[in-house]
């Protein structure tokens, strides 16, 4: 018995000297947020880390401090509205595909007409969309290095999609390639790729 209340004060007596040790362990374990300081991005957060001529080299806020990055460019239409997004990333050496992206384009995309890229004006290619979420419908694609060197030889390239709501109208975006030979030969995207 006096083992036992030998115990429980010492028990008590580290949750008076250690509180917030207590505290900070209850809410970590129940998932609250514990907020972050004033100009402090939060983990998983987005931001631009450079800027590539209308390429942006986005990477993601890493708790480790070593952020994963993609080359990234929003594609807007003749009216100025935000349409569609690619990210688009390095593969390692060897593999079919050098580089990968991810375009999301708005919900409401006629998937049956999958996604169509041309460099310019060369013959487009299509791709099929591979899901799609809240955010919009992705098309996760891979191009092989000779059409990696298109699209750092080329000027200019055009997304091509079609919305439900319209079929008869596709919908042209211009993907601009300023910029994106020193975009996608970042270190920060060649060390990802190895």
């Amino acid at each position: 018995m006096k083992k036992s209340l030998s115990l429980i004060a010492a028990l008590g007596l580290s949750a008076l000297t250690s509180p917030a040790l207590a505290q900070e362990a209850a809410s970590s374990a129940i998932g609250l947020d514990m907020g972050q300081a004033d100009g402090e991005l939060p983990i998983g957060a987005p931001y631009i880390k450079e800027q590539f001529g209308d390429w942006a080299l986005r990477c993601l806020n890493n708790p480790d401090g070593d952020d994963p990055c993609q080359l990234y460019q929003l594609l807007m239409d003749n009216e100025g509205n935000s349409v569609a997004e690619i990210s688009m990333f390095l593969l390692p050496a060897g593999g079919q595909a050098a580089a990968g992206a991810t375009i999301m384009t708005p919900l409401g995309t006629l998937l049956t007409e999958g996604l169509m890229i041309s460099v310019d004006g060369a013959s487009p290619r299509r791709y099929v969309y591979t899901f799609c979420n809240a955010n919009g419908c992705a098309a996760r694609v891979g191009f092989t290095a000779e059409e990696l060197t298109q699209f750092k030889n080329g000027s200019s390239a055009v997304v091509r999609l079609v919305s439900v709501g319209n079929p008869e109208q596709p919908v042209m975006l211009n993907l601009s390639l300023n910029g994106f030979t020193a975009g996608i030969s970042s270190p920060l995207l060649q060390g990802a790729a190895n």
